[in-house]
């Protein structure tokens, strides 16, 4: 699962060695705790084409809302646009493992849009995940934007639940933004929490009885 490397930037020229090393254009990004997920407060800047929109930004970065050792500010570049998703997956100790999926965003998070398959997860599983939540259809070319591949989405769900249920100790694994485009996915942010492997009695994953 590629993730696109972010370089740290405590001050201008360490950002703009970082730009160079990989390529313009590029995002810089706050990633203190306290601002990962306040897109509102503009701790995000993108499409910097070059050194001098860098340092523009980095300036006006630190001028609204603090000094770097408070931002932990980190150059990335730019992924193709498309749709910002999460893909998470973690030990559900009533089921076991269970692959979650939805949109990025406060929308997606207060309205609680997330699907949810038990792991391992089949292709099908992985497909039905994508077109369960209520905002799929932006997936799909709501009010004529372009479809984005939702083809190496499952791909990529598929191998996450892999991840995990070929090794118990990875605990929960999280992906955030995953952007995508028309043409493939980008994870720009990734976290793996790692511990000894909750005890299991029964083998594979408990499904719920249907009648």
């Amino acid at each position: 699962i590629p993730v696109r490397p972010a370089l740290p930037a405590p001050h201008p020229d360490a950002a703009v060695t970082a730009a160079a090393r990989l390529g313009y254009p590029v995002a810089l990004k706050t990633t203190a705790p306290h601002l990962r997920h306040r897109p509102d407060l503009g701790g995000v800047r993108l499409d910097l084409a070059d050194e001098e929109q860098l340092r523009r930004a980095y300036a006006e970065l630190t001028h609204a809302l603090g000094k770097p050792e408070e931002l932990q500010p980190v150059v990335q570049a730019m992924a193709p646009r498309g749709v910002d998703t999460v893909v998470r997956a973690a030990i559900d100790p009533a089921v076991g493992a269970v692959l979650s999926f939805g949109l990025a965003g406060a929308a997606s998070e207060l309205l609680g849009d997330t699907g949810h398959r038990l792991v391992p997860t089949t292709d099908r599983d992985a497909a039905e995940l994508v077109r369960s939540i209520r905002t799929a259809p932006l997936l799909f070319g709501w009010r004529g934007s372009a479809p984005v591949d939702t083809a190496a989405l499952e791909e990529l769900l598929l191998r996450v639940s892999r991840l995990v249920d070929d090794h118990p100790e990875v605990v929960a694994v999280s992906l955030e933004p995953v952007v995508v485009a028309q043409h493939g996915v980008s994870v720009l942010g990734a976290s793996v929490r790692l511990a000894p492997p909750p005890p299991r009695s029964d083998l594979g994953p408990r499904r719920l009885p249907s009648y």
